[in-house]
């Protein structure tokens, strides 16, 4: 199986990052790294507030449904640090984000060994255009309606669904 981790940066709602957390646990996501303003669950050591961190974890919970107790993540500040880190070991930075040469979901080929980390931009305004120069390639989901894009929690189960089912 595909070793896939998901950058979530400046994901601003607790119930998407929840719900992410919930997805990437379903289909064995390896872990997650919360960048930006994206809030996160409580771990050992944590140095915000107490009761912000707490009530962060409860909304997180809401969607996570315990997921956020069984998903490795890591809190990081620069995410063009663990960008860097995760090209060195090997992995390929995949954005998921409408570009001009992204490649269409459906026609994305990826190889079973294939060591892959998922960037989510902000709900709102996406992925910038300094992080995807950090990118090997974007994909984006084909949209068939009137709206432009899906809600980033649920545009992350189907672009992982594809790239852990692709083989």
């Amino acid at each position: 199986m595909k070793e896939v981790v998901v950058l979530a940066h400046n994901i601003r709602s607790t119930h998407n990052i929840g719900s992410i957390f919930r997805t990437c646990e379903g289909l064995g996501v390896k872990k997650i790294f919360c960048s930006g303003y994206t809030p996160f669950p409580t771990f050992q050591g944590d140095k915000r507030l107490p009761h912000i961190a707490d009530k962060l974890t409860r909304q997180i919970a809401k969607t996570s449904l315990g997921a956020e107790k069984i998903v490795p993540f890591l809190a990081i500040q620069d995410i063009t640090e663990i960008i860097n880190k995760l090209k060195k070991d090997g992995f390929d930075i995949i954005a998921l984000e409408q570009t001009p040469n992204s490649v269409i979901l459906p026609k994305l080929k990826t190889n079973p060994n294939q060591k892959i980390a998922l960037l989510l931009g902000e709900e709102v305004h996406g992925i910038t255009q300094n992080l995807l120069k950090e990118c090997d390639y974007s994909i984006e989901i084909p949209m068939f309606g009137q709206k432009e894009s899906f809600n980033v929690s649920v545009a992350t189960g189907i672009a992982l669904y594809k790239i852990i089912c692709d083989s």
